[in-house]
C-alpha cells in the first residue's frame, strides 16, 4: 500500500490477540508500530516494540507515555469494566494531547437489539446483549472527542484462516460434532486481512468518524456457514438449526454515508474466495 505516512507511531492495545497482530503485521513496515500483549510470552518479550500490559492490572497511561502514540489503536480483549476504566484513562489523556487520535475496534452488537433492519453508521446504537452494551459505553464516551481525534470501526464476523472461528470449525467438523447455523439471521462479514487494509486506508488518509467495515452484501447465517464448510475441506457435517425468532433477524453493519474506495469494499463471496486459498 503507498502514501505510508511513516511520522506515526502507533500502539496497538491488544496486539497479541486474533485482529490486533493482523494489524500489527499490517502496519509494523510502515510506521513505528508498538503492540502490547497479555501473557508472558518470549517471542513477545524479545521484541522491543511489545510491551506486557493486562487491562486489569496495568496502568495504560504508562504504556502510553512510554510510546507516545500518535494513533491508539484499540483491539482489547477481556474484563468489560477493566476495559472501561482503561478508556475512560484514555479518554482524558486525549483531551490534553490534541495530536493524538484512537482508532476503537467496535462490533455490529451495537445494533442487536434491532432485528428488521441492517444498520448505517449514524443510526442510533441499541442493544440488549453485555457485550453490545459495552461497546455502546465506550463509543459514546470517545464520541464527546473532537470528530478529528476518534474512529469508530463496526466490525460484523470477522474470518481468516487462522481466526477463533475457523479453528472452532475446524475442531468441530473432525469431532463430527454438530455445528450451529441460525437460518433466520441475516448478516454480514468480512475478513482479517480486509481489516487490516482499511485501517491503513484509514490512518493514511486520517478519516475519522464512524465507519462500518463489513461485506457490502447481506447473507444468510446458514448458508455463508455451510458455503464455509464446503471450502475446508472434504467433511460430512452435521448442522444443528438454532431458532431464535421465527421472523428474519437483521445483525449487519452496512456502509452507507462513510464509504471507502471500491478496492477496499468486498462481498461475502470474495470472503468464501480467499478463505478457500
Amino acid at each position: 500500500m503507498k502514501e505510508s505516512n511513516s511520522k506515526h507511531n502507533i500502539l496497538i492495545l491488544g496486539a497479541s490477540g486474533f485482529l490486533g497482530h493482523a494489524i500489527y503485521k499490517e502496519l509494523c513496515s510502515y510506521f513505528n508500530t508498538f503492540g502490547t500483549y497479555r501473557i508472558h510470552n518470549r517471542a513477545y518479550a524479545k521484541n522491543q516494540h511489545f510491551l506486557q500490559y493486562d487491562v486489569e492490572e496495568d496502568d495504560v497511561i504508562e504504556i502510553i507515555q512510554a510510546t507516545q502514540p500518535t494513533v491508539i489503536i484499540s483491539a482489547l480483549r477481556g474484563d468489560f469494566s477493566a476495559q472501561v476504566t482503561a478508556h475512560k484513562h484514555i479518554f482524558e489523556y486525549l483531551t490534553t494531547h490534541k495530536t493524538t487520535k484512537i482508532i476503537f475496534l467496535s462490533s455490529a452488537n451495537v445494533f442487536d437489539a434491532y432485528s428488521q433492519f441492517p444498520s448505517y453508521e449514524y443510526d442510533k446504537t441499541f442493544s440488549q446483549s453485555i457485550f453490545g452494551h459495552f461497546k455502546i459505553k465506550i463509543e459514546d464516551m470517545l464520541m464527546r472527542l473532537p470528530k478529528k481525534q476518534y474512529t469508530i470501526v463496526r466490525l460484523p464476523m470477522v474470518f481468516g484462516t487462522h481466526s477463533p472461528r475457523i479453528l472452532e470449525l475446524k475442531t468441530l467438523l473432525q469431532a463430527k460434532e454438530p455445528i450451529e447455523v441460525f437460518p433466520n439471521l441475516i448478516m454480514n462479514a468480512t475478513t482479517d486481512s480486509k481489516v487490516t487494509q482499511q485501517i491503513h486506508y484509514i490512518i493514511n488518509r486520517n478519516k475519522s468518524g464512524v465507519y462500518h467495515l463489513g461485506s457490502t452484501d447481506l447473507v444468510h447465517h446458514d448458508d455463508f456457514i455451510k458455503d464455509l464448510v464446503n471450502t475446508l475441506g472434504n467433511f460430512h457435517p452435521v448442522y444443528k438449526q438454532v431458532y431464535t425468532t421465527n421472523n428474519n433477524r437483521y445483525l449487519a453493519v452496512l456502509p452507507k454515508h462513510q464509504r471507502l474506495p471500491k478496492h477496499l469494499q468486498l462481498e461475502s463471496k470474495d470472503i468464501l474466495q480467499e478463505l478457500s486459498l
